[in-house]
Parts: C-alpha cells; sequence; structure tokens
C-alpha cells in the first residue's frame, strides 16, 4: 500500500488529499494520502521516513518548499535550479525531489498570452513560476526588493525587477503570493494594463483577482488549474500510472476556501 503525505503549514483546508484519494480509488491503487502540519524539525522527520520506506512519496508546500530542496539526496534538474521541492520520491533508496510546480504552471496556462509576464512573490511559487516561463520577457515584484534579487540570481533566469505595486504593460500577472487566501486583492491598478492572470491561490470559489480579471475581460487561470496539472504530474512519479484526471477535476468542484499553489 502506498504511503502519501502532504507537507506543510497551514494544511488543515488542502485539498490535495481528497484530489489524490480519488486519483488512487480511480486508478484501482491500493493507498492512502494524508495531511500532516509540520515545522522544520518535522520536514527532517518526513524525509527520514522516505529513507526508511515508512513512507512512499510527498508533496511540499508553504512554508517548506525551499528547506525540501536543502533536506533530499537527489535534486531533480530543474529543482535544483529553482531551489524547491514540492514532490519528493524514493528511487534506489534516495530521497529525490523534484518541482512538479513548473511541468503544473505549463501545462496550466492554457490560452494565456505568449508574451511578458509579471511574477508577483519570491518564493518557491515563483521560483517555478521563473523556470516555466523562461525565454519570454520577465519581470518579478517583491514586497521586499531584496527577495527579487535573491530569487533572479538563485534561479538564473533572466528577469528585471519592478516595484511592488507597478504594472508591466501587456503582461501576464502570475500571482505566486499568498495574496487572495483570505479576500483580499492584488495591488490596486495592477490588472487594469495587463494581458492576463495566471493566480495560483485556489478555491471553491475564484479569488478577487480572478473576479476582477474576468470584469476587465482579461483571460485568466485560476489556481484549481495549476493544483491539478502538478498533483497529476506528482500521481506519475510515485505510481508510474497514467493520473486519472477526470477522477480529480472531480474533486475541484467542492466549494473549500482558497488557499495557495506555495
Amino acid at each position: 500500500m502506498l504511503r502519501l503525505v502532504v507537507l506543510g503549514d497551514p494544511i488543515d483546508h488542502s485539498l490535495s488529499p481528497r484530489l489524490h484519494t480519488a486519483a488512487l480509488e480511480a486508478a484501482g491503487i491500493e493507498g492512502r494520502y494524508e495531511a500532516r502540519r509540520v515545522d522544520a524539525e518535522g520536514m527532517v522527520t518526513a524525509v527520514q521516513e522516505l529513507r526508511d520506506g515508512r513512507l512512499d512519496g510527498a508533496n511540499v508546500t508553504m512554508p517548506h518548499k525551499r528547506l525540501a530542496a536543502q533536506l533530499v539526496d537527489e535534486l531533480g534538474a530543474e529543482a535544483a535550479r529553482a531551489g524547491s521541492v514540492n514532490t519528493l520520491f524514493v528511487r534506489g533508496g534516495a530521497v529525490v525531489g523534484e518541482s512538479t510546480d513548473i511541468a503544473g504552471i505549463r501545462l496550466a496556462w492554457g490560452e494565456l498570452p505568449p508574451g511578458p509576464a509579471l511574477i508577483l512573490g519570491g518564493g518557491g511559487a515563483a521560483a517555478a513560476a521563473l523556470l516555466a516561463l523562461e525565454g519570454r520577457p520577465l519581470s518579478v515584484s517583491t514586497r521586499h526588493p531584496r527577495a527579487a534579487a535573491r530569487l533572479i540570481e538563485r534561479s538564473g533566469v533572466a528577469a528585471d525587477r519592478v516595484e511592488w505595486g507597478s504594472q508591466v504593460a501587456g503582461a501576464v500577472v502570475v500571482n505566486a503570493t499568498p495574496l487572495g487566501m483570505t479576500g483580499e486583492g492584488l495591488p490596486p491598478g495592477l490588472l487594469e494594463n495587463a494581458s492576463g492572470l495566471f493566480d495560483m491561490p485556489y478555491g471553491g470559489i475564484p479569488t478577487e483577482a480572478v473576479r476582477r480579471a474576468v470584469a476587465l475581460g482579461i483571460p485568466a487561470v485560476d489556481g484549481r488549474e495549476m493544483l491539478l496539472a502538478q498533483a497529476a504530474c506528482s500521481f506519475e512519479l510515485w505510481t508510474g500510472a497514467t493520473a486519472p484526471l477526470a477522477a480529480m477535476r472531480g474533486v475541484l468542484t467542492v466549494d473549500h476556501s482558497p488557499e495557495p499553489n506555495l
């Protein structure tokens, strides 16, 4: 039986257990997926459980994605560049860290424009966005300016730094912050000259940012689409089976409070 967990703090409202339980059942795989609230010491314990065979895989959410990258035995190439990990699995007795957030962003991008992007945030989700969107004109905006500089340097992705709250005309705004979790919006005026919105916080109802984008008539991707895409990638790493997307998508119709892919 597969033993899987999601590790983070806060964690109580995570949709990941429902999502992966539905996936395991639809695929006919015996397993259990649970949420575990952990601090840094709890992360160390969970990684050791993977090494010892007491766990078979894990997802990692805020605020432990960068710590996870430091604790694993091996890093995937993109996870190493991002310095961020959201999926742990075991290969040859070693704990491997990957960032399925990167693939999740690419898969969920959908009909959003292929041009410039303004990434909000300086954490693991923002790092994943930089890697996922590398090659297009990118800007990074953080409430603490040094955080943007550190993120750009760490990832090695070419990007400009933009003052928090400033617009980048014609860019897709990528919200890789917790803004939206408790009903708050993005900085005023940020979406008015944007070409689209990729919003990572998710819930059973659209966030204020998504509602604003729709009102402005620009395309918007809800964080549930990224959640689904990155979860499918994690499921396939753990099981070797094709993710049952229809069963997983059915879970996302349930009304829940917003939570970030961070």
